[in-house]
């Protein structure tokens, strides 16, 4: 595994093939959450009640989409 800083707005992770994908999407997407909060006045337990609630929402609009 590789860390690089490739200039003041970049960071590159390289990672070997072997490693799980859903682990490296579960990792992209806590990257994701830290990016879109890094300059929230938000509590943590509040970005997830809201993320929590649109995920519900969501659901409820779309549920049909997949149904068997």
């Amino acid at each position: 595994m590789l860390l690089e800083q490739v200039d003041n707005t970049r960071i590159v992770l390289n990672l070997n093939t072997k490693v799980n994908a859903l682990n490296i999407q579960r990792l992209i997407n806590y990257a994701m959450y830290l990016e879109a909060t890094a300059g929230s006045e938000a509590k943590p337990s509040e970005v997830n009640l809201l993320a929590d609630e649109v995920s519900r929402n969501w659901w409820e609009k779309n549920k049909d989409r997949f149904a068997s």
